[in-house]
């Protein structure tokens, strides 16, 4: 894997670990009824997941464009990040939609 990609990668994996953390963060500051917390850390989730799909795209452009990468293990752990993140970030909304009717 060149230089390039490995970068898009590990972009990948820290922002969307950032974003996944975040996020578990959200839900317990909502859990100890702390909403304005909950929401600021949903959008630095929200701004690192945005992060690591800039990374995705890059890779994916480069795909579009003839430039085909080797697919690795570190690369499809990237996309697991990935997707996990997001999967968090949608959840950890919900969940503190739930704590603020409970706090009512």
């Amino acid at each position: 894997m060149d230089e390039k990609n490995l970068e898009a990668v590990m972009g990948l994996i820290m922002n969307a670990g950032n974003a996944k953390s975040d996020a578990m963060e959200a839900i317990y500051a909502a859990k100890k009824g702390e909403f304005d917390e909950a929401e600021a850390k949903v959008a630095s989730a929200e701004q690192s997941i945005t992060k690591a799909h800039q990374s995705q795209t890059s890779l994916l452009t480069q795909e579009a464009q003839g430039e085909h990468m080797t697919i690795t293990l570190l690369t499809v752990h990237s996309q697991d990040h990935l997707m996990t993140a997001i999967t968090f970030i949608d959840l950890a909304k919900e969940i503190i939609d739930i704590y603020r009717k409970i706090s009512a």
